[in-house]
């Protein structure tokens, strides 16, 4: 299936339609030239609370398709991956077209799941990009070809309680270095866990699993302390004091059941808590911890540990269309369509009110001069800063074993008790050397 699309995706959309028309059909195949007799039906996974857009999107696909067909499917996004991961693409359950985080595009690619996406030519429909490839696009790409288009960007972002900031003379009109910090409550960050780890050992590039130019895995976490570049010894120290300071106080913090409750607690009005890192997507909770208008929204360089920024990855999902109905060129000039009408720049406002998503090719400024609420803007600003400086997120399978390895090393500092950073980075030394040495088995 994917040795034909190869010749197929060399094509633009319209030769495709003309050239391959219904399943091959000499009738067909002059039909979807024109594009009111392209026909056929798709569905289309949509959330609930992303309805409202995804219907007006449809409407416009039959403006331009009138003859074709479109259900909208009301599952979750992560609920239809659950329908995948435990059947294949002919079931009847999966959609056509369906959203997909850019983390599950290798196994499901692996899993014959997806079909191509000339992904370049709807870009140049589209527009907005300046360098396709250098951002969420490029991801989507294996071995030369496109299985998902950009959907939307995800970063993380900070979030300050400036009540508590006054409360505790914390300056806002610069960034809140974590080494400076007396109080333990004043930043809370969840680094036992590596979604938010990241955030600071991408600070100083310290690399938990990557791959060479030859395509060899490695980790900077493999080698000997006196070995470790300087700048990364300094956020390894800066972590093993943020630690340090918990444990001594006795916090919750490092309790990977309980840390998450601790976190929203303290960040509450009064309890002591000034900035946490989250994403757009946790805007609403974390408001309402924070107080009625005591939330403020900084990119995520707003903190900085060890005299370097947090940094976190550049994530996020795409649209991808089953694989079914990748040879099927009327079925597949609707879903286009339809990926382009739910995508579409012109719409991103409405997008962003009724799905939380923000568009790659959207420029932040448009979003400024929005009617959105100021709110909104100023998580929007900050997301689209925090991603523009933010490295790609690693998407190799390999990737995988780095959750739990590096969870379990930095959790293993409450049991051990490492009295220096050099103890403790050596608990993370072990963790991720018997990690390499699993991929050479």
């Amino acid at each position: 299936m994917k040795n034909k699309l190869k010749m197929l995706m060399a094509l633009s959309l319209s030769v495709v339609l003309a050239a391959c028309g219904g399943k091959g059909a000499d009738k067909g195949e002059e039909a979807a030239a024109d594009p009111g007799d392209v026909s056929g039906k798709i569905s289309v996974q949509v959330e609930k609370e992303w309805m409202d857009h995804y219907e007006k999107a449809a409407e416009r696909v039959k403006e331009k398709y009138p003859n074709a067909e479109i259900e909208l499917k009301e599952v979750g996004a992560f609920d239809h991956l659950d329908i995948l991961d435990q059947t294949d693409a002919n079931n009847e359950d999966v959609a056509d077209l369906f959203a997909i985080p850019a983390d599950r595009l290798v196994g499901l690619v692996n899993n014959d799941i997806l079909g191509a996406i000339d992904s370049k030519a709807l870009a140049d429909e589209i527009g907005g990009w300046d360098d396709f490839d250098a951002g969420i696009g490029g991801n989507f790409n294996i071995d030369g070809e496109y299985f998902a288009f950009p959907y939307n960007i995800e970063t993380l972002i900070t979030y300050v309680n400036k009540k508590n900031a006054e409360e505790k003379g914390v300056d806002l009109s610069k960034p809140i270095e974590l080494n400076d910090v007396a109080d333990e409550s004043t930043v809370l960050l969840p680094i036992f866990d590596a979604w938010y780890g990241v955030a600071a050992t991408n600070s100083s590039n310290i690399e938990l699993l990557g791959k060479d130019d030859q395509g060899n895995l490695f980790s900077d976490l493999t080698k000997d302390w006196k070995d470790l570049e300087p700048e990364k010894q300094a956020t390894i120290k800066a972590l093993y004091e943020y630690w340090k300071k918990h444990n001594d106080a006795g916090t919750q913090l490092f309790d990977p059941d309980a840390g998450w409750g601790y976190i929203d607690d303290t960040f509450k009005e009064g309890k002591g808590g000034v900035a946490r890192i989250g994403g757009a997507w946790d805007a609403a909770p974390i408001s309402e911890q924070a107080g009625e208008g005591n939330l403020e929204v900084y990119p995520i360089d707003n903190i900085t540990i060890a005299g370097k920024p947090l940094n976190h990855w550049q994530g996020g999902w795409g649209l991808a269309i089953n694989a079914r109905i990748e040879e099927d060129a009327n079925k597949k000039a609707i879903a286009n369509e339809m990926i382009k009408q739910i995508v579409n720049p012109e719409f991103a406002i409405d997008l962003y009110k009724s799905t939380g998503k923000i568009l790659e090719n959207v420029k932040n400024e448009d979003y400024q001069a929005s009617d959105l609420a100021d709110s909104d803007k100023a998580i929007i600003e900050a997301t689209i800063k925090s991603y523009e400086t933010a490295p790609a997120r690693p998407l190799f399978k390999e990737w995988g074993d780095v959750w739990d390895t590096y969870k379990n090393a930095i959790l293993s500092w409450n049991s051990v008790k490492p009295a220096n950073e050099e103890e403790a980075y050596n608990q993370l030394k072990a963790s991720f050397d018997s990690m390499m040495a699993n991929f050479s088995k």
